[in-house]
């Protein structure tokens, strides 16, 4: 698709430069946002910074503003409500989405601005390699992999490192993102966002580094590795009904079975029902079974309309080809 599609349709780039959007949700990350912010302003000098400061008690904020950002305030507790409200208020043709705890690379961020003007990327993904032995705390890793490798299964596998931080999105991927998740939930919900809509991906790869001493994740491992899980098999609800309720259908059709059969070769030999409770419970696992592939061929009509409704907010932006 790439320099064939450039040479046969070159009015597809377009020559002005394209608005650069930071955007860095913060919660308590005094010791390390003056780095995030001069960071970003050093790789992407003609950006625009925002931090986003989500009811910070060290005075996160203040330094952000005194580091050159443009400081506001989500009030509404959880990184789901901060990137709501970011993408919510931003215009920019691209954006550039990072922690505030200063582990990512930001003179990465232009390599990854150029992948996705030139290409037309809906969403550029920062791979993270960890370089020190505090880059994940335990458990971290194995969780990430293991929920990256759920989301692959069901929905695809064109998305490495689901759990990433350090994203750009373009404007259409933005604008038609629902944005329903209000905890570190929404970054599985951006990337079933990109598979449902098979948009066009690609992958940087960076060195990821520890928290310096006296900062701490704000991700907790196992309640938040089980509301990530959670969401998991929610959005599979949502987005894949008929494989959820036709997979429920099949396996109680198989429970049916296997009681049935026995009683109605007994009542074969014998023209006696002896095990009535069995028969009426096989005679009701079978039913249950008929009526959940009915509501998932129900529930698969209502999902199909609201994927054409966010592929028509998706198509209603112009494709995210510059000419930088």
């Amino acid at each position: 698709m790439h320099d064939k599609s450039f040479n046969a349709e070159p009015q597809l780039l377009r020559e002005f430069l394209p608005r650069v959007a930071v955007l860095i949700p913060c919660y308590n990350e005094a010791l390390t946002i003056a780095a995030v912010v001069t960071g970003f302003m050093a790789a992407l000098p003609d950006a625009k910074i925002f931090v986003y400061d989500n009811n910070s008690a060290d005075g996160t904020a203040a330094i952000a503003a005194d580091a050159g950002a443009a400081v506001r305030r989500e009030t509404m507790q959880g990184k789901g409500h901060v990137v709501r409200r970011m993408f919510r208020d931003i215009e920019a043709d691209f954006y550039i989405m990072v922690d505030g705890d200063a582990t990512y690379d930001a003179s990465l961020a232009p390599k990854m601005l150029a992948l996705a003007a030139e290409n037309g990327f809906d969403l550029v993904n920062y791979v993270r390699q960890g370089e020190e032995q505090a880059s994940y705390r335990r458990g971290h890793r194995f969780g990430n992999q293991l929920l990256t490798g759920i989301v692959s299964q069901i929905f695809g596998d064109r998305i490495q490192d689901m759990l990433s931080g350090f994203k750009l999105f373009s404007r259409r991927f933005v604008k038609s993102f629902p944005a329903l998740a209000g905890g570190f939930d929404t970054e599985t919900e951006l990337t079933i966002h990109a598979l449902q809509l098979t948009m066009p991906v690609a992958h940087v790869t960076g060195p990821y580094k520890g928290r310096p001493e006296g900062s701490a994740s704000k991700l907790n491992t196992f309640r938040d590795g089980f509301r990530i899980l959670w969401i998991i098999l929610v959005l599979f609800k949502h987005e894949r009904p008929m494989q959820l309720f036709g997979l429920i259908a099949a396996a109680l059709a198989l429970l049916s079975i296997a009681l049935g059969v026995p009683v109605v070769i007994d009542f074969i030999n014998t023209g006696l029902v002896r095990r009535l409770p069995t028969a009426l419970l096989a005679t009701g696992l079978m039913l249950t079974g008929a009526l959940s592939f009915v509501t998932g061929l129900i529930l698969d009509t209502v999902s199909r309309g609201r994927r054409e409704s966010r592929m028509l907010a998706y198509l209603s932006h112009p494709a995210p080809f510059f000419r930088l």
